[in-house]
């Protein structure tokens, strides 16, 4: 099995881990707000304590979504399946039903067509591409390649006239 990670943004991880950092707050705040306050001060003590759960609740799920998005966002291709897998959401994906890879050099992009007209688009480092098309390729001898280069810049050309 051979595993690409996921090239994140430097904001995207910015604010992944600000988001990580503001989770911890939040579940600091909260034991804070409960030490402090008198659940049987309430006319009804149900609704602090549904209050309460959901204070907690929401910076752990999120929390969790976070750290998978840093631990577990790759690309495998694994026998006859590329699967990806961006934090908690995965995805499978027959080799065999890969159309064209198409390396487009204007976006600087990878993207994977299959043969009902979907696509996926490869976000790993661009050192890696070569590597990814390889092993996609040895999966499936089928698959067709092609790179959409940049084209050339006539302004100058237009300049001199």
């Amino acid at each position: 099995m051979k595993i690409f990670k996921y090239k994140f943004t430097k904001l995207t991880k910015t604010l992944i881990y600000i988001g990580i950092v503001l989770c911890f707050a939040a579940f600091g705040i909260n034991i804070f707000s409960i030490i402090t306050s008198d659940v049987t001060a309430s006319a009804n003590p149900v609704y602090p304590i549904i209050q309460y759960t959901l204070m907690f609740l929401i910076p752990v799920v999120l929390l969790v979504v976070l750290v998978s998005l840093i631990v577990s966002s790759y690309y495998s291709i694994d026998g006859n399946t590329l699967k990806t897998s961006f934090g908690i959401i995965k995805s499978k994906y027959d080799i065999s039903t890969i159309d064209t890879v198409l390396l487009d050099r204007n976006t600087n992009k990878l993207t994977v067509y299959f043969k009902n007209n979907s696509f996926v688009v490869i976000v790993v480092k661009e050192d890696w591409y070569d590597e990814f098309i390889d092993a996609l390729c040895k999966s499936n001898k089928s698959i067709e390649f092609s790179i959409k280069s940049k084209e050339p810049d006539n302004k100058d050309d237009k300049k001199k006239k």
